[in-house]
Order: structure tokens, then C-alpha cells, then sequence
């Protein structure tokens, strides 16, 4: 199958808070290690763009290392404790995880972590997620066509899972106001890779460089770094740390229950008892800002490509249209002391409040609207007159 034509690579989803979203699920402390330059055949930017869009990739197995530090307080934390998703802990920290890939019906996804394992598998329309802390797992039965439809009608913005699925959403970004040029080869996983830079022209946009591998003879992403202006280290990157592309045995896909595991029947509402959240749809048609259009009559964009501004109107209870409701009294109180500490701004487009990392800023009004994007405050501020 083309690369590019299905990211149901079992993706997470991960809800933000108050609308914040990002291109990627997590910032780097420190680069992955390479290997020596290898001599590779000389490509154009023209050339590696065309490899990525015809590739396929009928099987694939491996590790993958996700890192985080967006220069942020603990919020990913504490918006994931307020809001009963563990995994929003994606966007923060070190993660690894193992994939497993044999075509659009087979998938699996395993997060590992100190506190323990948890699996999303798909094998044909069976979905299954589960988790070893609880012993906990969910099922569902796809619909017969095999395809995933969010049941409120609304997609969420999720971290990246593989380096595929944060290139497909860089690549979505390609038009006038990027520059696509060719880096330098180098080694990822044990495998020579050809680099493809994406480089913003619009100065307004806090995204200095996206940096994509592309294995040199799969040309399947293997390494994807998005670079803050300003900042020497990548600000994301997601890396295989091994990779084989040997179709995985069928025995991968099928779930079978552990000792007193406890099994749950999901009807469709997308959350099973694991915390874990169904895969999304092809978010790789969103712009570089978590670009949303049309999924919720309150929630618009201003502007276009890397500058894109997402403008979100809060409910009274002062959750993101088309989201969902902290989970419990304690969660809502913890976000809210979260929230209250930000800065305090204001100007002729009214007042509120700030939150800025390395790669965006995010701008909760006083009249109840959330503006975020990959930019500086001030394009935030704009936005906020229009």
C-alpha cells in the first residue's frame, strides 16, 4: 500500500487542553545518536518528495522513541489527570514504543513505560486496547467497510505514533510559504537515509525547520525533528531505533486475554477502560496548526500554512467546543489553578491570558475563546480582533 494513502498506523489520541494544538507529540532534550555519513546517490528535493509520495510498505516492525521538553510547565501532566487521558503524558518526556504493521487491517501499538504496557491491536474489524497496570482491556467491532468514524463527529488532535505520522502532517504544510531543500545523509536505525528540510517563509511562525529521514531504499520516514526558532536542538522528534521490514506474522495482531483480565464491550463511544482512545482520521489534511475546518460550527481558523491561528469558543463550562468535560470536580479545580497562574495580557482586541513554549503560543480570552497556532503572541493578538 502507498505510504502515504493510510496513517491508520494506530495513532493516539491525545486531548489537549482548552483547544492547544501541535503538529507533534513531543520535544527533544537531546538528538538521537547517527552513524557516519554514508555515500548516497545524489537526490533532488523534487526527487525524495516523489519517492515518499509513490513508496509502500506492505510490513514493518520496530522501536520508536518519542522525546519532549516544549519548554512548558507540567500541563501535559496535569491536563491528562484532569481529563482521565493517561496517554496526554505523550506530549512531555522520553517514550518508547513497539509497532507492528502488516497492511490496513493489521496493526498494533505498544507504549512502554515504567508503570507498565498498553496496547491498541487491530486484526481485520476487530479493535482491541488494553492495559497490563489495570488488566483492563476493551473491544470493538469495526464497521464492515473497516473504517474508523468519530462518533460526536469531531476529530482530536493525537501525537504522532510513528515518524510517517508526523511527516504526513508536515508534508500537508508544502506550499509557497515553505522552502523544501536536501540535508545531509546520515545513518538512523542502522539504515542510510536521505534527509528532505522543510524551512517556513513566513518569519511569524515559531517553526524554524522540519527535518524528515527517508530510508534510502524503502523511502519510508525513519526520523522526524521539528526545529524552534532559536533553539539548536530539535523541538520534536519522533526515531525509529530499530526497523525491519519483514511483514510481521499474523499471531502479532491477535489479542488474547491474560489471567483475570476484564474485558469490556465498546459500543462505539471511543473510550475504553485502558484510558486508550480509537485512532483518528487522516489528519495528515490538517495545515502545520492542527488546521480543523469544518468539524465544529465554534471552532475556525485564521489565516493559512505555518501561521495558522485555531480559534476555539469555550462552553460554559469552559471546555473547547466539541470536547469533552474534565472528569471530576478535583480535575476541573486542578486545571483551573493551572490555567489562573498564566500571565495576564490584554490590548485593543480585549484581555486574557498567555501560555507560550518553543513551538506555540496559546491565548484563553476573557470572553471565553481559545486561540492557538504555531506563532508569536502578537499574530495570536490579531487573530483575536478578526
Amino acid at each position: 500500500m502507498p505510504v502515504l494513502k493510510n496513517r491508520a498506523v494506530l495513532r493516539w489520541l491525545v486531548p489537549v487542553t482548552a483547544g492547544v494544538v501541535v503538529v507533534g507529540g513531543g520535544a527533544l532534550v537531546g538528538t538521537f545518536a547517527a552513524g557516519a555519513d554514508p555515500a548516497l546517490p545524489p537526490r533532488t528535493a523534487a526527487q525524495l518528495l516523489d519517492d515518499l509520495r509513490t513508496s509502500r510498505l506492505d510490513g514493518l516492525s520496530g522501536t520508536v522513541v518519542q522525546r519532549a521538553d516544549l519548554g512548558l510547565p507540567p500541563l501535559a501532566g496535569l491536563a491528562g489527570a484532569a481529563g482521565g487521558n493517561e496517554l496526554t503524558s505523550l506530549l512531555t518526556g522520553t517514550h518508547t514504543l513497539r509497532v507492528w504493521y502488516a497492511g490496513p487491517q493489521r496493526q498494533r501499538l505498544a507504549l512502554l513505560d515504567t508503570l507498565g504496557e498498553r496496547d491498541v491491536l487491530r486484526d481485520g474489524r476487530d479493535l482491541w486496547t488494553w492495559s497490563s497496570r489495570t488488566n483492563t482491556a476493551s473491544h470493538r467491532t469495526l464497521p464492515a467497510d473497516g473504517a474508523e468514524r468519530p462518533s460526536d463527529g469531531a476529530e482530536r488532535p493525537s501525537a504522532p505514533a510513528t515518524p510517517a505520522d508526523a511527516a504526513d502532517r508536515a508534508l500537508a504544510a508544502i506550499d509557497p510559504s515553505t522552502a523544501v531543500t536536501v540535508g545531509r545523509s546520515s545513518t538512523v536505525a542502522g539504515r542510510s537515509v536521505y534527509e528532505l528540510v522543510l524551512t517556513p517563509r513566513d518569519k511569524d511562525s515559531l517553526v524554524h525547520q522540519v527535518r524528515i529521514a527517508l530510508d534510502a531504499k524503502e523511502h519510508v520516514p525513519l526520523r522526524f525533528e521539528l526545529l524552534a526558532d532559536g533553539v539548536q536542538e530539535p523541538a520534536v522528534e519522533v526515531a525509529f531505533t530499530q526497523v525491519d521490514f519483514r511483514t510481521p506474522d499474523a499471531d502479532q495482531f491477535r489479542f488474547n486475554p491474560p489471567p483475570g483480565v476484564r474485558v469490556t464491550e465498546d459500543r462505539g463511544d471511543g473510550h475504553g477502560p485502558a484510558g486508550l482512545h480509537r485512532p483518528d482520521g487522516d489528519l495528515g489534511k490538517t495545515g502545520p496548526g492542527g488546521d480543523r475546518r469544518g468539524d465544529a460550527p465554534q471552532v475556525r481558523t485564521v489565516g493559512t500554512g505555518w501561521t495558522t491561528v485555531l480559534v476555539a469558543k469555550l462552553d460554559a463550562a469552559g471546555n473547547a467546543s466539541g470536547g469533552t468535560a474534565p472528569a471530576g470536580a478535583a480535575g476541573a479545580d486542578m486545571l483551573g489553578k493551572v490555567l489562573g497562574g498564566l500571565p495576564k495580557v490584554s490590548g485593543d482586541w480585549g484581555g486574557g491570558r498567555l501560555l507560550t513554549g518553543k513551538l506555540f503560543s496559546v491565548l484563553l480570552t476573557d470572553d471565553g475563546r481559545v486561540l492557538a497556532g504555531l506563532v508569536r503572541p502578537e499574530r495570536l493578538y490579531a487573530a483575536a480582533k478578526v
